[in-house]
C-alpha cells in the first residue's frame, strides 16, 4: 500500500521536478529577441499565419501601362474571368436560358415511370438534405 502511494506521488510530481531544471528565458530577453527580429523584418506580423504580402524582391517584367492595356484588351474581348460568385450566377442564367430539350409531357411522363418504379427520392431525404 505504501509503494502504490509513493509511486503516485511521484508520478505527480514528476512534471513539476523536470520543469525547474529547464530555465526559461527572462522578460529582458525575450524583447531583446523580440527587437532584434523586428529590425531584420524576420518577425511575423500579428494575427494568424506569416505574411500574405507582396515579395519584397519581385520585379514585375511588364510595366503598369502595359498591363492595364492588355487588361482593357481583354475585358473588351469579354476574356475576363468574373470574380466571386458572378461566374456561377452567368453560367447558372446561361444554362437556364438554353431552349428545353423535351416536351411537358415527355418529362411528366418520365417522373410518373420513375415513381412508379420508386426511383423518387422523397423530398428532404436526398444526399444533401441536412442532418437532423
Amino acid at each position: 500500500m505504501h509503494k502504490l502511494v509513493a509511486a503516485t506521488l511521484m508520478l505527480a510530481f514528476a512534471p513539476i521536478a523536470f520543469s525547474q531544471g529547464a530555465a526559461s528565458p527572462s522578460r529582458a530577453e525575450v524583447k531583446a529577441e523580440t527587437r532584434a527580429l523586428e529590425k531584420s523584418g524576420k518577425l511575423t506580423p500579428a494575427g494568424e499565419g506569416t505574411s500574405s504580402g507582396p515579395e519584397k524582391n519581385f520585379q514585375s517584367s511588364k510595366t503598369r501601362a502595359e498591363r492595364k492595356s492588355e487588361t482593357r484588351l481583354a475585358a473588351k474581348n469579354h476574356e475576363l474571368i468574373p470574380t466571386g460568385n458572378a461566374g456561377l450566377y452567368k453560367a447558372d442564367v446561361a444554362l437556364r436560358a438554353q431552349p428545353t430539350t423535351r416536351s411537358r409531357a415527355e418529362r411528366r411522363a418520365e417522373t410518373r415511370v420513375a415513381e412508379k418504379n420508386r426511383q423518387l427520392i422523397p423530398a428532404g431525404e436526398g444526399p444533401d438534405a441536412p442532418k437532423r
